[in-house]
């Protein structure tokens, strides 16, 4: 496949579809007519947006085509096969975010990797100890958290993000009995926002934050090499972890063999930088998180959800900065 450079619109211009109502509508539907009735009515859904969302089959496709070319296995190479399998797995996906919400997928049903002992300190968090941050990703299962909340005997996650639905999010969660998730939005790290999370760590509170979309409005980004070519990355949690010098802490939910595995990592013991290079730290911290991410790639390669143009041309001084 040629590569192509193409400008697209901001992810975060896609305007959500959803409403409470049609939320509300969705797990409904799915409480009465359960997932099997369900699944065929989202696979057409799906097979329209295959069919009529050229863009996004040009970005799958350049994903996959950067993932082969990176780790040198040529039958990750895109076809047209391979890239509706990747919408496929978009609607079992979504099928799965519905079994979260209703109960039905449980933490006893998802393999845990926790090399570095994550579970136990967030464990540790609930009797005195302080909070930590958790950076998650759009690879595999973006749900994942509320497992995360419910992994630890209900410690409470904060979930930042950077949208205007927060309250729509939360009010369904009410309603579904999920008290131990909170949804925050984060348009700007102002004072008051930095003293209430600091609280929030203090009492033991977790912090999670996606590691891999650029907000519209923050022009605070890094760029970085991933998979190969330059990509832009969020500075934005690591500036936050810096500030509030706090431990971070990966997290990715990908399903393997039909079954969801979280993968946690410990990553930083403590962000904090030197005077004077806090743009140099967070760099090399970018940059690592990067590679991470490229290799959980290869681990379910068609569970990237990214579907807009995440290789954006990269502004001539930030190329610099780059190499």
């Amino acid at each position: 496949m040629n590569e192509q450079v193409v400008q697209e619109r901001h992810w975060s211009a896609h305007k959500e579809r959803g409403s409470l109502f049609l939320m509300r509508l969705t797990a409904f539907s799915v409480r009465v007519f359960g997932r099997r009735l369900l699944a065929p009515v989202l696979y057409l859904i799906v097979l329209y947006f295959f069919a009529s969302a050229r863009s996004a089959r040009r970005n799958i496709g350049q994903y996959q085509a950067y993932l082969a070319a990176w780790s040198g296995n040529d039958a990750l190479r895109p076809t047209q096969g391979r890239v509706f399998g990747q919408f496929i797995a978009f609607a079992d996906n979504l099928l799965d975010r519905l079994d979260v919400w209703r109960g039905r997928l449980r933490f006893e049903q998802v393999q845990l990797v926790d090399p570095t002992g994550v579970r136990a300190r967030l464990l540790r968090s609930q009797h005195g100890g302080r909070g930590e941050m958790l950076v998650v990703t759009h690879l595999g299962n973006p749900d994942v958290c509320r497992a995360m909340a419910e992994l630890s005997e209900q410690v409470p996650l904060n979930v930042l993000v950077h949208n205007r639905h927060v309250a729509q999010f939360n009010r369904l969660l009410g309603e579904a009995g999920d008290r131990s998730m909170r949804l925050i939005q984060v348009s700007e790290l102002d004072t008051a926002m930095m003293m209430d999370l600091s609280q929030r760590l203090e009492r033991g509170e977790w912090l999670a934050i996606a590691g891999d979309r650029v907000p519209l409005h923050d022009g605070r980004r890094v760029t970085v090499d991933f998979l190969g070519h330059a990509a832009a990355f969020p500075q934005g949690p690591w500036l936050l972890a810096g500030l509030l010098r706090c431990p971070v802490n990966l997290l990715c939910c990908l399903k393997v063999e039909g079954r969801y595995r979280i993968y946690l990592d410990r990553f930083l013991d403590a962000a904090q930088w030197q005077h004077g290079r806090r743009d140099e730290a967070i760099f090399e911290w970018v940059q690592r998180y990067a590679d991470h991410l490229a290799r959980q790639c290869l681990i379910a390669p068609q569970q990237w959800f990214n579907f807009y143009a995440y290789w954006q041309p990269v502004p001539p001084e930030e190329a610099r900065d780059a190499h």
